[in-house]
């Protein structure tokens, strides 16, 4: 992909891979995306779809064209490498090394993982829009062990490319990763990986990271820096929220239109530390023109005062 020349973030998000990959660029660019994401296979299913070499190709070609970069590829809601469950455990394994292997046959940039949920149960059985209790430590401490384990089992012998394995922060409670200090104790444990974090902006809300104001924000960024490190997010889930600071409950909404609102997301789109770092939102789509608006949105947020 060609590098960016603009010195504001690039903004995008989610779209459809309905129909075949190769279709996806199209309709990124149809709602305004600079960059976007999309599934690679169905996101509630173990049984994974095989990737057409041939619309891998074309879909490569597509985003040359239009200049259409970071790809980002979300990993199925099913994994859960932090299970204690055998048998999700290798499911969850199997699974993301074919979530490897298709990231790396459209050379995305970005492969996002949630860390996974304390327990026997995937992510998407436990009820990822609930609130969940936070977990004793000894149990979070041998559910990340798993999850570095079945990373690294998942992963052997990979041939990485231009992929990158981004480990995305959560909700919170029995969810790993909710606290930006577990997030770096599972980035520090990935160490020889090309591993970094993805950034959600409803999750760290609803995680109890608050930057509602530029004083908060300026607290935010300093908690950022000591407990992960800046310079390990490499990408921003763009979301807001309809939820409550600290609330645990994952429920994105319209860009600017939840409890976060626009101030919060011009700081962020607005702070040069991340004049670099791609936003792509995962905002619901409800009515049609959902998507171009939301796109729409970031881009305004990103320059106007």
């Amino acid at each position: 992909m060609a590098k960016d020349t603009i010195r504001f973030p690039r903004v995008g998000i989610h779209v459809s891979a309905a129909g075949g990959v190769d279709l996806a660029p199209a309709r990124a660019r149809e709602i305004g995306c600079e960059g976007f994401q999309i599934f690679s296979s169905s996101p509630r299913q173990w049984r994974q779809s095989a990737l057409d070499p041939a619309r891998a190709k074309a879909m490569l070609a597509h985003r040359k064209e239009w200049s259409l970069g970071p790809l980002a590829i979300h990993c199925s809601y099913l994994i859960n490498l932090a299970a204690a469950d055998a048998v999700i455990q290798q499911r969850s394994r199997m699974a993301l090394r074919g979530e490897l292997e298709r990231a790396r046959a459209l050379e995305a940039e970005f492969l996002v993982l949630h860390p996974g949920v304390v327990g026997g149960q995937s992510e998407s059985e436990a009820g990822a829009d609930a609130a969940s209790p936070a977990a004793p430590a000894g149990e979070r401490a041998a559910a990340v062990q798993r999850l570095l384990e079945g990373i690294a089992a998942a992963a052997q012998g990979f041939d990485w490319g231009p992929v990158n394995l981004l480990i995305e922060n959560t909700a919170g409670g029995s969810r790993l990763a909710g606290d930006f200090r577990e997030l770096r104790q599972i980035l520090d444990g990935l160490a020889g990986l090309p591993a970094a974090a993805c950034l959600d902006t409803c999750h760290c809300w609803v995680a109890g990271y608050d930057w509602s104001t530029p004083e908060r924000y300026a607290q935010f960024m300093q908690t950022l820096e000591h407990d992960l490190g800046g310079k390990r997010v490499r990408l921003w889930h763009a979301n807001d929220t309809q939820s409550g600071l600290a609330s645990r409950l994952d429920r994105h909404w319209h860009i600017g239109e939840g409890k976060l609102g626009d101030a919060a997301f011009r700081s962020l789109l607005q702070d040069p530390r991340w004049s670099q770092t791609a936003f792509l939102a995962e905002t619901p789509v409800d009515a049609p023109g959902d998507e171009a608006r939301n796109v729409a949105a970031l881009k305004r947020l990103r320059t106007t005062a």
